[in-house]
């Protein structure tokens, strides 16, 4: 199932994802750090929302209380929890 998630409080926008039976792949970021968010989505494929909320869960970006991979942790739950 692929979903979208509008991104709170960083550079990027909204996050796609395909998710199916807890791992997630596919993982492309509309605006933010391009370089960075390419390479993020890279080491998160195949990982399960488990496995990306424990390695991005809390990171923040500059002053920001989140961060683009922060928000790509929420959003991984929020989608596994839609699921259900």
């Amino acid at each position: 199932m692929e979903y979208t998630y509008k991104t709170k409080m960083v550079c990027s926008k909204e996050i796609k994802f395909e998710i199916e039976d807890n791992v997630i792949t596919n993982v492309r970021f509309l605006g933010g750090c391009n370089g960075n968010l390419k390479a993020i989505s890279k080491l998160v494929d195949g990982y399960t929302v488990e496995q990306i909320e424990s390695k991005l869960r809390g990171n923040t970006c500059g002053m920001r209380p989140t961060s683009c991979a922060d928000q790509l942790s929420i959003a991984v739950r929020e989608a596994y929890e839609a699921m259900k």
